[in-house]
């Protein structure tokens, strides 16, 4: 199965350089999900992308950080503050992302498009 995630512009672009090879979140999937595609939101406002989950991780905040710190593409601080007051943290291993060559405008995909708060399930053929 797939999921939407949205992601910032700038973490976007560190996946596409390779400098961030985890996401981070405060909750995961109830599903089995072999596939995340990417929602840059705005001001990019398109899908951008997908990539295969290696992983995911879970453990304590600090620990996902020690675990996985050197591929985070962003701060201690940012992560921390992500994590504040949180018992758990998320990390999903991007393996094998894809560039889409044509970005795609949500809105000509799904009727009455919103960007999900957290991620969204996806058929798998749902371009």
């Amino acid at each position: 199965m797939k999921v939407l995630l949205s992601i910032k512009p700038q973490f976007v672009e560190k996946i596409i350089s390779g400098e961030k090879t985890f996401e981070y979140r405060k909750q995961v999937f109830k599903q089995d999900i072999s596939t995340v595609v990417i929602y840059a939101t705005k001001p990019v406002g398109m899908i951008v992308g997908e990539f295969k989950v290696k992983d995911i991780l879970k453990d304590s905040p600090s620990n996902i950080w020690s675990k996985t710190k050197k591929n985070s593409g962003i701060s201690k601080k940012f992560f921390m503050d992500y994590f504040y007051e949180r018992d758990s943290a998320y990390a999903l291993e991007i393996q094998d992302f894809v560039k889409f060559d044509l970005e795609i405008d949500p809105k000509d995909v799904f009727a009455n498009f919103t960007a999900p708060q957290s991620f969204m399930y996806l058929d798998e053929n749902w371009i």
